[in-house]
């Protein structure tokens, strides 16, 4: 998985670019855990709680956004708007997936966020 980081020297906006199959990660990165390391140490603790077996998995959503972790896999979804069923959107129009799931091992996915954390605290 391949990802960079970066911060607009102008505003301090941050940046997470990840490889195209895993576009929605860098969303998250960006948005939902932005300079919040507090937020990306407790990811981290539930990644170690499930590593233990002390808990088979975990979901975290928020308005937009939701992670789901279990023992081999990281999921990083976008939560979609309900629309009436005989509501069809163009083929032009749809979402492309990577851009509203993406999945990662567990592995990657603790390697991509300390390293997140790391680029963080270096303001």
């Amino acid at each position: 998985m391949e990802y960079e980081f970066r911060r607009n020297s102008l505003d301090g906006t941050l940046f997470a670019e990840f490889s195209m199959e895993h576009a929605i990660l860098g969303r998250f990165f960006a948005e939902r855990l932005g300079n919040n390391i507090e937020q990306c140490n407790h990811i981290i603790q539930q990644i170690e709680i499930i590593r233990s077996n002390k808990q088979n998995d975990w979901l975290m959503q928020s308005h937009d956004l939701a992670i789901s972790i279990d023992s081999e896999q990281v999921r990083v979804f976008a939560i979609a708007i309900d629309f009436d069923e005989d509501f069809d959107l163009e083929e032009s129009m749809s979402m492309y997936d990577a851009e509203s799931e993406a999945f990662c091992g567990l592995e990657d996915f603790e390697t991509a966020l300390k390293s997140w954390v790391e680029f963080i605290a270096k303001r």
